[in-house]
């Protein structure tokens, strides 16, 4: 039904909008820990003038450091494979992104699982209500007890004629409808019906339009059918 799809699209787009935000936090701050950590290495390379990473480079090279989570999580490590000594600075990617601001995308992960239980709630508050029932256009009508639910599951409200019309439409197997058909079943000791049965349908155009996507179209005043838009 038209809200339960809108539901889902609101929840796929909370679902995106946090993981792009959490993302793009943690991209831009691995960006600036790679920069912190090799304007630290370079500084500290440039004060030892030496080929050998002992303690003191390590502790000089936190010294270096700006940003202060990274002392003591970021590592030295020197590739050996070539001839011309080559040092880099590494950090894992949990120490990235417990620095990185995970705060607006916290709070729309809280609100994606605050909608996701609540689309969770509508579902199987709906879906039993909706068993063992006609369903057309968007309006759902219940043989047993008579009821027409819109799209959200919400009782239609109807006066008992709009009722009964209604129900002749969901019964009738092309939802279609004669004038002297509607007129013979809801006044049958009316001689003449017509301005009875315009009013009716008049009043009752909007409030199917508004909960359903079906419409009442006439054929010259003769017939009537129920159709979806």
């Amino acid at each position: 039904m038209k809200q339960q799809r809108h539901a889902v699209v609101v929840l796929f787009a909370l679902i995106i909008a946090s993981s792009l935000t959490s993302v793009g936090s943690y991209s831009s701050t691995s960006r600036m820990v790679s920069e912190d950590m090799d304007r630290a290495l370079a500084l500290t390379l440039e004060e030892q003038q030496s080929d050998v990473i002992s303690q003191d480079t390590i502790r000089t090279f936190n010294n270096h450091l700006q940003i202060a989570e990274l002392r003591g999580k970021a590592t030295l490590a020197v590739d050996t494979r070539g001839q011309k000594f080559k040092a880099y600075a590494h950090c894992s990617e949990a120490t990235i992104f417990a620095i990185s601001d995970q705060r607006f995308a916290a709070v729309l992960w809280a609100m994606t699982i605050i909608w996701a239980a609540f689309c969770l709630y509508r579902r199987k508050r709906i879906v039993p209500l909706l068993a063992n029932m006609t369903h057309y256009g968007g309006l759902s009508f219940s043989e047993s007890d008579g009821r027409f639910l819109d799209h959200q599951g919400q009782l239609l409200k109807l006066t008992p004629m709009q009722h009964q019309l209604m129900e002749m439409f969901f019964r009738s197997s092309t939802h279609s409808l004669t004038k002297t058909e509607i007129c013979n079943a809801l006044w049958p000791k009316k001689p003449d019906a017509s301005e009875t049965l315009y009013t009716l349908i008049r009043r009752i155009k909007p409030i199917i339009e508004e909960h359903s996507n079906l419409k009442i179209e006439s054929d010259r005043g003769k017939a009537y059918e129920l159709k979806t838009k």
